[in-house]
C-alpha cells in the first residue's frame, strides 16, 4: 500500500496540543457537529432563492453563520465525503469514484475521526458512509466510537441490507445489522442526538458526523413532506411547469423538508442541553443539486456529476457562537471541502503532524484575514464506468489530468479545452479559450504541476482485506468490481450480465472458503430464480466457475500445491450458492468468477469469503 510519504507539496498543520486523556480542559474545548446531505445542492434552501421550498431551518443557521459563499467539492458523493475526512483531494486519499473499486480510502490516511479521537474525542458517524464496506474501510475502522451506518451510494445499494425502502430499516449499529424504527432521516438524527447526550455525560467534547441519504434518490418523501409540496406546486405560479417535473420535485423537494425539520430539532436539541455555545455547527452538501438544472438552479450551469460551477458550488454554513467568530456574514473567496478538517483543528486547538491539501480558514473565519486572492482549486474524479460490461485497463474510472477543472478567481477551466469567465458569463455559455492563452498558460502550469505530484498513485486500487481477526467472515459485493459498476439492487434483480474481479489482501496463510451468490443471504432465493414476491429475473445458470491470480509472491513449488477444490461446478435447481476451498497464503490475489447458462454470463455479485 502506498505510503502518505509520498504525498508532496502540501500543508503540514502543527498547532499547539491540548492534553492527552480526559481532563477538565475537555469541557473548553468545542464540540463538532457535520451534518452533510446527499445531492441537495446550493438551490434547495429557500435563502438562495428557492422558488418553490421552504427552508426556514437552514434559514436560521444560514442567518447566524459564516457563509463560505465560493466553496467548491466534487462533483460525485464518495470523491467529497472522503476529501472531507481526511483534507486532502481524492487523487491522494484513493476515492476517486462512488463504486467501481475505487471509492475506498486509503488504509493509511488518518481520518477526521482518528485526530480527534487521539485528542480525547467522542466520535460518531450517522448514516450514509460510502467509503468502504469491508475492512479495513469502515467507519469503525476509521477512528469512529459510534457507528450507525449504511455503506454505499443510496439505501437499496448493492451492499445495503437487501430491501432497505427508508422506513424501519436495517443498518450496521456498532459492527452489527439492527433494525430501527422508523424514517432514515429521523432516525441517523436521533442517533446522533443520544450520542451527544451520552457524550457529555461523560465529560467528553464530541465530533458527531450526519450524513444523510436524502435527497438521494429513489425519491421516498415521508407522506407528509409530499402533501405539503404538492400543495406548494397546485399553485398558479407552477401551472406552466411540466407535469412530470411536478411530481419528482414534491417527492425530492419533500425530503428536503425533511431533513430541514431535522435540522431544526438538532438546532433546539443542542439549545436545550446547554451545548449550543460551545458547539461549531457546518453544515454542507455532497455535490451539486440533482434537479436544480431543471427548475431552478440559482444562477449557474450543471448539476450533480459535472464540472460546471452548478455540479461542485454547494453550500457551507459554520456556525460557532463561542468562537469569536463574526457570524452573519460571507466570505468571498475560492474555498473547498478539503479546507474543514485544518480548520476545525486549528479551531479545537489540536495537534496534529498529518497532512493536508486544503488551508486553514480560522483566521479568515475570524475576520483576521481574507482568502488568498491567487488561490487556485483543481477538482478531479474518475467518471462511471456505465458503457462497459468487463474490466478494461481504459475504463472511464481511470482519473486523467485532462478530466480536471481549475478554478482561480472567476475563472474555469474545464478539461484542458473550455474556458470560463464567471465575471462575464455566470452561465458558462462561451468558450473563450482562444482569446486569453495567458489565463489557460497560468491555470494548465498549476494543473499540471498538480498531476506530476498526484498522477503516479492517483490510480492506485486499494485492497479488501479478507481472513483478519476484524472481519471474518467477509461479504465481497459487485459494489467493488474493478473498473465495473453495479451498486444497485435493481441491477441485481434484473441480473444485468457484467463481470468483473475483486482485489483482495490476504490477511494470514490459510484454509478460505468462498460462497458465490447471485442473491445475498438475507434474499434467501436461488441462483437461477426470481425473488419469492415475483421480482427481479429468473436467469439460466447451469455452472460456476472460480479463479484466483496474481500468485506472483509465491514460489514455484507453492504454485505446485497451491491447490482448489474445484474450478468449475454445476449449479442444480434450488442452488442459493455454491461453495470453492482454497488454501490461501498472506498476501495480495485477485478473485475473479463466473455464472454461466444459455445467453448468460456474469459473475457472482455476492461472494462470502471466511478462513476456516
Amino acid at each position: 500500500m502506498n505510503s502518505l510519504r509520498k504525498l508532496t507539496a502540501v500543508a503540514i498543520l502543527l498547532i499547539p496540543s491540548c492534553l492527552a486523556g480526559i481532563s477538565p480542559i475537555y469541557a473548553e474545548q468545542p464540540n463538532i457537529v457535520i451534518v452533510m446531505t446527499d445531492d441537495q445542492g446550493f438551490p434547495e434552501i429557500s435563502a438562495h432563492g428557492n422558488p418553490v421550498l421552504q427552508t426556514p431551518n437552514l434559514d436560521n443557521l444560514h442567518e447566524m453563520s459564516l457563509r463560505l459563499n465560493d466553496f467548491h467539492v466534487a462533483p460525485m458523493c464518495a470523491p467529497t465525503r472522503g476529501q472531507l475526512l481526511t483534507g486532502l483531494d481524492a487523487a491522494r486519499n484513493g476515492c476517486i469514484n462512488v463504486s467501481s473499486g475505487r471509492g475506498l480510502l486509503r488504509p493509511e490516511v488518518p481520518t477526521i475521526a482518528n485526530i480527534f479521537k487521539e485528542s480525547g474525542y467522542a466520535t460518531g458517524v450517522f448514516g450514509k458512509w460510502h467509503l468502504g464496506a469491508n475492512y479495513p474501510y469502515r467507519p469503525e475502522d476509521r477512528g469512529f466510537d459510534r457507528t450507525v451506518w449504511f455503506p454505499s451510494s443510496h439505501i437499496g445499494s448493492v451492499p445495503d441490507t437487501w430491501g432497505n425502502d427508508y422506513f424501519d430499516d436495517t443498518y450496521v449499529s456498532n459492527g452489527k445489522p439492527t433494525r430501527f424504527q422508523g424514517y432514515c432521516t429521523d432516525v441517523f438524527f436521533d442517533e446522533a442526538m443520544s450520542f451527544m447526550k451520552s457524550s457529555q455525560k461523560s465529560g467528553k467534547p464530541f465530533l458527531a458526523y450526519i450524513a444523510t441519504n436524502t435527497p438521494h434518490g429513489p425519491l421516498t418523501p415521508k407522506t407528509d413532506d409530499l402533501a405539503a409540496l404538492q400543495t406548494v406546486l397546485k399553485s398558479p405560479a407552477f401551472k406552466n411547469m411540466n407535469p412530470k417535473l411536478k411530481e419528482q420535485l414534491a417527492k425530492y423537494l419533500g425530503m428536503v423538508r425533511n431533513i430541514d425539520t431535522n435540522m431544526g430539532r438538532l438546532l433546539q436539541f443542542v439549545e436545550k442541553e446547554s451545548l449550543r455555545a460551545n458547539t461549531i455547527v457546518v453544515f454542507l452538501t455532497d455535490n451539486g443539486s440533482t434537479h436544480g438544472p431543471r427548475y431552478f438552479n440559482a444562477g449557474m450551469r450543471g448539476g450533480k456529476t459535472q464540472l460546471w460551477d452548478g455540479g461542485h458550488r454547494v453550500p457551507c454554513f459554520i456556525s460557532w457562537p463561542n468562537g469569536n467568530l463574526s457570524s452573519g456574514r460571507n466570505i468571498n473567496g475560492l474555498t473547498q471541502v478539503q479546507d474543514l478538517l485544518p480548520t476545525l483543528i486549528n479551531l479545537c486547538e489540536i495537534n496534529t503532524t498529518a497532512q493536508f491539501s486544503g488551508i486553514n480558514l480560522a483566521p479568515i473565519l475570524r475576520g483576521k484575514s481574507t482568502v488568498p486572492d491567487d488561490r487556485t482549486l483543481i477538482i478531479n474524479y474518475s467518471r462511471m464506468p456505465n458503457f462497459v460490461n468487463y474490466p478494461t485497463p481504459f475504463a472511464q474510472s481511470i482519473m486523467r489530468r485532462d478530466h480536471a477543472a481549475v478554478l482561480w478567481k472567476r475563472w474555469r477551466l474545464l478539461e484542458d479545452r473550455e474556458l470560463y469567465n464567471l465575471e462575464t458569463d455566470p452561465l458558462q455559455k462561451t468558450n473563450v479559450i482562444e482569446q486569453h492563452p495567458e489565463v489557460v498558460g497560468k491555470m494548465r502550469g498549476e494543473l499540471y504541476r498538480w498531476w506530476d505530484e498526484v498522477g503516479p498513485t492517483a490510480n492506485e486500487p486499494q485492497r479488501i482485506i479478507i481472513g483478519s481477526e476484524y472481519e471474518n467472515p467477509s461479504r465481497l459485493t459487485a459494489c467493488d468490481w474493478l473498473d465495473v459498476f453495479v451498486d444497485q439492487q435493481r441491477q441485481v434483480r434484473v441480473g444485468q450480465q457484467k463481470s468483473g474481479y475483486w482485489l483482495l489482501e490476504v490477511a494470514q496463510d490459510g484454509d478460505y472458503e468462498f460462497e458465490l451468490r447471485r442473491w445475498p443471504k438475507d434474499a434467501n432465493t436461488p441462483i437461477n430464480e426470481a425473488m419469492s414476491d415475483g421480482t427481479g429475473k429468473a436467469l439460466p445458470i447451469s455452472s460456476a466457475s472460480f479463479y484466483l491470480s496474481n500468485h506472483q509472491h509465491l514460489k514455484i513449488s507453492e504454485k505446485r500445491s497451491y491447490g482448489f477444490e474445484g474450478l468449475t461446478k454445476p449449479v442444480k435447481p434450488g442452488d442459493k450458492a455454491i461453495v470453492f476451498n482454497a488454501k490461501l497464503k498472506k498476501g495480495p490475489i485477485a478473485l475473479h468468477t463466473w455464472f454461466r447458462g444459455e445467453d448468460t454470463i456474469l459473475s457472482a455479485y455476492y461472494v462470502y469469503v471466511r478462513r476456516k
